[in-house]
């Protein structure tokens, strides 16, 4: 133990000196410059600061946030600060390890849980509480200000090249696997959550402290463990809201129903740094009506602040637009406006409804239950394919319907192959009522022409839905471009057949014109660089100068500001200024809208303060992942005070961590982190379940999942 204590005391001896290995073998010089050949005076490659003594420690410390000795770096990107946290952290803890290796105290060096979690745990060497704190808060490794465009956030670099490195089995390996199975498997924990940064983080942190370490207890978990997560959450949201003053913010109002019907609110709040859970509310517990829902909806603009919000999203529903509606009557200040995202699905579903669409998605979901019925036939078109799957599964159920009957025409040749095999010929599902069935149907060229066809007349609007769930930027400053483009699409894929696009247009424009009507969605477009500018996509019209006067009106509520902004507002159009430089061309389609105005409007401050606001806008409301148990466990209606307060704090770091995650995550990532096994219930949720399960009982012998072979793509 005393040798312990010597090796820390020694180790903080070096930190203050400034020692550190060589240059070569550091990780922490690849960002830093040393200045005039000093290593004591060292320059960080991200915020410029010069650090004066204390060498690569202190720059490593300034990197990985650590406070005291230095202040953290603000702009050091997010995995270049984890991966040096877990450098500092993983350091002093392999040293402990080596130095108490096959003694039987070595587990004296850590507090036992039950000193933990009861609070009475005491050090008198305040070296070595010191230490403890710090590796603990390495360990955790929070994100505190991630950036969304950084890129592939795991597995931490640090710990997959320690884990290639090592000498452990495969047998050792293959043990953990199944430790951590099993574990997944008993406590009935949704498969999705080993694909989240969070379980690899915990894995690695487990890791690096080696056998013998003790889990946390329910109690740890549900109390200062909960607390530290509750806080960490806080800080993260503390972020966002600075920037709330500058780029306002749109509240986000997501109505999300069980099975049983239980009907819970989540509220979120945008901004173009990155979105926050505000808080959940049981439906049950507010009275039903548009003057309920709207002192609800109230209390929500009370806790955000009136100056910050600029839009007010919510779903298609008659009470939450009426409420929404009620909202802006009484303020005046911000615009209430639907989920563009639910009018997509409801154009979906107005095309759905057409005959000649229901037909062949009848027929093409029996073809996707006879597949994923039998583990035979599902190995066989995966043979096919390069192990491709069928259903496309979405954020919503019409989306992920359009999207599998695009992929399923995609894999025609597969799919007929298979159904006209020897193989399948021979098999005794060929001769099965249901077999038979669905191969008339892979038989039929009417069925793929007419499959053909609808993917032609969706595909324009499934790319409006990847468009808004790609969260790249902003979506207020396209959408009514989105929408726009789409229908000419439609137009173009029909070859302007107006016998034939027609359908698809009247159900657009009849959701649009009763959904989706917003001023804000107007302005943006006309304040939008790369679409005004644009001959070929600017559409002038007096429908879109009066929702720019709407929102000068509503957003800027002093008249003399008013009137500086519409006298201004000529020099955007003609290009006069800084909005004329050659620079500002350029930037007009490569810049983010908001950015664009930040850069080049400085001239018109009131005009540039109303464009960047309503350019810092979402239209749809973020879907995150929502797990069933987690939703049981928050809104029980058996709870006391203290432990409703407890699933309040559950609900908070459960949903602010997934949107800290998503930050981190780039498009592509997300989509294959959510791209499971469809033949999974669990998986699909009430989307596309239907699409998947057995109507009717095969005639063949039980399948087993199991015999399913793994076919990689």
């Amino acid at each position: 133990m005393e040798e312990s204590e010597e090796l820390l005391t020694d180790m903080k001896f070096k930190e203050k000196r400034g020692m550190a290995p060589p240059r070569a073998s550091d990780p922490g010089w690849a960002h830093g410059i040393m200045v005039n050949g000093g290593r004591q005076k060292i320059k960080c490659k991200y915020c410029n600061k010069v650090m004066l003594g204390g060498g690569i420690s202190r720059l490593k410390q300034h990197l990985a946030g650590e406070r005291g000795n230095v202040t953290p770096c603000e702009e050091v990107p997010e995995e270049v600060k984890v991966q040096i946290r877990q450098l500092l952290g993983f350091k002093v803890l392999a040293k402990l390890k080596r130095l108490n290796k096959g003694s039987k105290n070595a587990a004296s060096c850590f507090p036992s849980r039950e000193e933990i979690d009861d609070g009475v745990h005491r050090v008198q060497n305040t070296r070595r509480r010191s230490f403890q704190r710090k590796g603990k808060e390495v360990l955790e490794s929070v994100t505190k200000k991630a950036k969304r465009k950084k890129k592939h956030p795991f597995p931490t670099s640090f710990v997959a090249q320690s884990v290639n490195q090592n000498t452990s089995t495969i047998e050792s390996i293959e043990q953990a696997d199944r430790a951590v199975a099993r574990f997944i498997y008993q406590a009935g924990i949704p498969i999705s959550a080993v694909s989240t940064q969070h379980f690899q983080q915990m894995a690695d942190a487990i890791a690096a402290v080696g056998p013998g370490y003790k889990m946390p207890t329910c109690h740890s978990l549900m109390g200062k463990l909960l607390d530290r997560s509750v806080q960490d959450a806080g800080e993260y949201v503390e972020e966002l809201r600075k920037s709330w003053e500058v780029t306002g913010c749109s509240v986000l109002v997501d109505r999300w129903m069980d099975r049983t019907g239980s009907v819970v609110i989540n509220f979120f709040v945008y901004c173009p740094r990155g979105t926050m859970f505000l808080k959940s509310v049981d439906l049950s517990e507010i009275s039903e009506s548009p003057e309920g829902l709207l002192n609800l909806f109230d209390s929500i603009v009370q806790e955000v602040g009136l100056k910050n919000i600029v839009n007010f999203v919510t779903d298609t529903s008659p009470l939450f637009k009426a409420a929404g509606t009620l909202l802006v009557e009484k303020y005046k200040t911000f615009f209430s406006s639907v989920c563009a995202a639910h009018c997509v699905e409801l154009i979906l579903e107005e095309i759905e409804k057409m005959e000649e669409v229901k037909e062949v998605v009848g027929k093409a979901k029996r073809i996707v239950q006879f597949i994923y019925n039998d583990v035979w036939v599902l190995n066989q078109i995966k043979k096919r394919s390069g192990g491709r799957e069928i259903i496309q599964l979405a954020s919503s159920r019409y989306f992920s319907i359009f999207l599998t009957l695009q992929n399923i025409f995609s894999l025609k040749n597969h799919i007929c192959q298979m159904f006209t095999s020897g193989a399948w010929m021979q098999s005794n599902l060929s001769k099965s009522g249901a077999g038979l069935e669905v191969a008339k149907i892979t038989a039929d060229p009417i069925f793929w022409s007419k499959c053909d066809h609808i993917t032609m007349g969706t595909k324009p609007l499934l790319s409006v839905l990847q468009f808004l769930e790609s969260e790249e930027r902003p979506s207020a400053g396209f959408i009514y471009d989105a929408f726009e483009k789409a229908k000419d699409n439609v137009m173009l894929a029909f070859n302007q057949k107006e016998s034939v696009y027609l359908p698809y247009l009247k159900a657009i424009d009849h959701v649009l014109l009763k959904e989706f009507q917003s001023s804000l969605h107007l302005a943006a477009y006309y304040l939008n660089p790369s679409i005004f500018y644009s001959p070929t996509t600017f559409v002038p019209s007096k429908v879109i100068q009066k929702g720019l006067l709407d929102c000068i009106e509503a957003l800027e509520p002093d008249i003399t500001s008013q009137v500086m902004i519409t006298n201004n507002i000529n020099f955007y159009e003609e290009a006069v200024g800084d909005f004329g430089r050659p620079v500002a061309l350029h930037g007009r389609d490569s810049l983010a809208p908001a950015t664009w105005w930040s850069l080049y409007g400085t001239d018109y401050p009131d005009l540039q303060r109303l464009a960047v606001r309503i350019l810092s806008q979402s239209c749809t409301i973020i879907q995150c992942r929502k797990s069933l148990s987690v939703f049981k466990y928050i809104y029980s209606k058996k709870k006391n005070r203290l432990e409703k307060q407890k699933m309040n704090d559950l609900a908070f770091a459960h949903y602010n961590l997934q949107l800290q995650e998503r930050r981190l995550e780039t498009c592509k990532t997300r989509c294959s982190i959510d791209a499971l096994d469809p033949v999974f219930l669990e998986t699909i949720g009430a989307n596309m379940e239907d699409w998947v399960e057995d109507v009717e009982a095969l005639e063949d012998e039980p399948q087993r999942w199991v015999d399913m072979k793994a076919t990689s793509q």
